[in-house]
């Protein structure tokens, strides 16, 4: 089976290519809900055009397959969730049993519970009125949940159960140094809009808490950046840089790393924090595309190419870098999600037709060629995940990553060290990669823009290996050997509902997060750009 996937690669994958524009041309079971029903096999089919503004429908026979496994999914959030506080725990196992949960939750995987229950409700898994009371309950809590003051923001990690600041870790006893992430608190200040739009009678309550949450402490105005987050007290250690961004009336102790990368997940902060007038719309454009195309970057994974434009005064380098006859605006590591997670809620491709619109599908492109045809595994599909040995892992297509080491596709860890033109040699390209890991939220991420290849990857995933369960599809799998992580995460989980919510409820989730501010503000500094990517 799996040798018949590798065998049809090369024609899909180049059918696949007509799908980005060039350059030169512009614009357990929980009661009451359906059995888990292991995907039919589905033999693979030509590829589809992926359409930069107007996404292409699936089939009949997708959307109900698409249902069902919508249906699943929503069942390991109901065993994921706290019934008395609302609060999803971040992982769960395989077979669903409350027992075998996390412990512990993050201001990501509640936004992604708050998402994930309306979409259950748009398409019709649970009625309005369950709904509601789920999102009451959930936002009760979270109301109460211990959190900084002066800007707003929620700690990383609190227990599920009782919706206590945690101090140690659950799983190890380790220690806990409080900390305020920028992305996290992205995520839950989305799902917070997004529920006050879709439930009008709990908007007041979602408002509270999310208006009160202030993203321009994270923005240093010095770097035209923000911050990866800040600790509250001093954490003792030599990377932190105490400030204060934000007239908190005191410093915190801000990570000595900004987010430099632009096509990254922390961009919904950004863009959350300019629709609010608390960070500047000049920050937009503070973000590298690429580094630039000297030797001072040369530690990066290779030359881009491009040239230097402006923007409302900021000098922005629009590099791309190479890839298997594409030019793409890489992420920090290669993944799908810090791609694709963020167009989940923001319509980039259609507000930037000229270059989120050019470089999404160009993107997909990317990890399908990887799987297909570069590594041979027969699949794709490639982003952070349980590692299905064991842990969590930063799994991604090395190439399609600014950063020179990036994150690699296979257990043994297999990079690829390209040259950097005039500055540095490289190295043999591998001859061979090894135990490939696939996380399946990779290709729901990917439905948007490639509908055709993602269904017939997730079939081929489901049928080829023992990687679906009562909660829908297993959050990894190594391809080679079959090893299987059977677990359930939250993040991941969530990611998948808010896809299907757009698929199989025209849009809902851009529908009710996009419109208002957001536009108003956003929207025009995305209109205003032409990334350098295409194929040659």
């Amino acid at each position: 089976m799996r040798s018949i996937r590798t065998a049809v690669a090369t024609a899909a994958v180049a059918a696949l290519a007509f799908a980005a524009l060039p350059a030169s041309t512009l614009s357990a079971s929980a009661t009451g809900a359906p059995s888990a029903t292991p995907p039919e096999a589905e033999g693979a089919q030509g590829p589809s055009q992926a359409q930069n503004q107007t996404k292409e429908h699936t089939s009949a026979k997708d959307r109900r397959q698409l249902r069902t496994w919508a249906a699943d999914t929503w069942r390991s959030f109901e065993a994921l969730v706290d019934e008395e506080t609302g609060l999803p725990d971040d992982n769960i196992g395989g077979d669903l049993d409350p027992a075998d949960r996390g412990g512990y939750t993050s201001p990501t995987n509640i936004g992604a519970y708050l998402w994930s229950t309306v979409v259950a409700r748009d398409t019709g898994l649970i009625g309005r009125k369950e709904a509601r009371q789920r999102l009451a309950t959930t936002l009760d809590t979270v109301a109460g949940l211990e959190k900084h003051e002066p800007s707003g923001m929620f700690y990383n990690w609190y227990d599920p159960a009782t919706g206590d600041k945690l101090l140690t870790f659950p799983t190890s006893g380790d220690a806990i140094k409080p900390f305020l992430s920028s992305v996290d608190n992205g995520w839950l200040a989305t799902g917070l809009l997004l529920t006050a739009r879709a439930e009008p009678s709990l908007a007041r309550a979602a408002d509270a808490v999310r208006e009160d949450m202030d993203f321009g402490c994270y923005f240093d105005p010095a770097q035209n950046q923000i911050r990866g987050g800040f600790w509250d007290v001093d954490p003792q250690e030599t990377a932190p840089v105490a400030g204060d961004y934000c007239e908190m009336g005191s410093d915190v102790w801000y990570t000595g790393h900004h987010y430099g990368a632009f096509n990254t997940e922390p961009r919904i902060a950004s863009y959350l924090g300019i629709a609010e007038g608390q960070i500047p719309a000049e920050h937009y454009f503070g973000t590298y595309r690429t580094f630039p195309d000297t030797c001072d970057w040369s530690w990066t994974e290779t030359r881009p190419v491009g040239q230097w434009a402006e923007y409302l005064g900021v000098p922005v380098f629009e590099g791309a870098l190479p890839y298997r006859g594409m030019r793409v605006v890489p992420t920090w590591g290669g993944s799908m999600f810090e791609a694709l997670m963020v167009p989940l809620f923001v319509p980039e491709e259609t507000w930037g037709p000229r270059s989120w619109g050019r470089n999404h599908p160009l993107y997909v492109q990317g990890q399908i060629e990887h799987g297909m045809q570069e590594a041979e595994y027969g699949y794709w599909g490639f982003s952070p995940s349980n590692d299905p040995a064991g842990g969590y892992r930063e799994y991604g297509v090395d190439q399609l990553g600014l950063d020179g080491p990036g994150y690699t596709s296979d257990q043994e860890r297999t990079t690829v060290d390209q040259p950097y033109e005039g500055c540095r040699e490289g190295s043999p390209e591998p001859t061979e990669y090894g135990d490939g890991v696939v996380t399946p939220h990779a290709s729901f991420l990917a439905l948007r823009y490639a509908p055709r290849e993602a269904m017939t990857n997730l079939r081929n995933i489901a049928t080829d290996f023992d990687a679906y369960g009562p909660g829908g599809f297993y959050d990894a799998v190594a391809v080679r050997s079959g090893q299987v992580s059977e677990r359930y995460l939250a993040l991941d989980q969530g990611m998948i509902m808010a896809a299907l919510g757009n698929e199989l409820a025209d849009d809902a989730m851009r529908r009710y997060v996009a419109p208002g501010a957001l536009e108003r503000e956003v929207r025009p500094l995305m209109a205003m750009e032409t990334f350098a990517v295409g194929r040659d």
